[in-house]
């Protein structure tokens, strides 16, 4: 039960640290990415909470992932393949321990999210305009700046053991 409460007021201290830390500069009327096209939806901060997770090894991680309204009814209804209009935004943070808790726990339990990492990253449906890369286009902006190609040209390979779950990794956490 104790486990339960702590890793509930980590994904609230995420979803606060997400909307003072990611930058709130993207606009659809920003500069699109290279590969894909795609621009930042300029409400995904208000998207609706998919599911955290920690990405342990290289990438040692702490990451939300948002869906717009049409995510989060298929991930909700199990469907699949995720209708076109689809939109999935994975943020990500450093895993930093904080000591100010950990001094209210006399040892060292637990991490916050702390700097955000590897910018915000994106995930758009489009069965048909996408048809190359599973149906998915996919976009990484650093500080609202478009990711260069050959970042991008390395999202859909490294999705494709997904391919069953349409492409996806995450798995809805109600």
């Amino acid at each position: 039960m104790r486990r339960i409460y702590f890793l509930l007021a980590a994904v609230a201290a995420m979803a606060g640290i997400a909307a003072l830390t990611i930058p709130a500069s993207g606009h659809s009327d920003e500069a699109a990415d290279p590969v894909f096209g795609i621009t930042i939806p300029p409400d995904y901060r208000d998207w609706k909470l998919i599911s955290v997770a920690h990405e342990a090894g290289d990438l040692n991680d702490l990451r939300a992932v948002l869906g717009n309204d049409l995510a989060v009814k298929a991930y909700r209804e199990g469907m699949l393949p995720f209708p076109d209009g689809t939109i999935i935004v994975r943020l990500a943070w450093n895993y930093d321990p904080s000591e100010e808790n950990n001094k209210v726990f006399g040892r060292q339990q637990s991490f916050v999210a702390g700097h955000p990492k590897e910018g915000v990253q994106f995930m758009v449906k489009d069965s048909k305009k996408y048809s190359a890369t599973g149906g998915w286009g996919y976009a990484q902006f650093n500080d609202g700046i478009p990711s260069e190609a050959k970042v991008l040209k390395a999202c859909y390979p490294c999705h494709v053991p997904a391919k069953a779950r349409d492409y996806l990794f995450t798995r809805y956490a109600p």
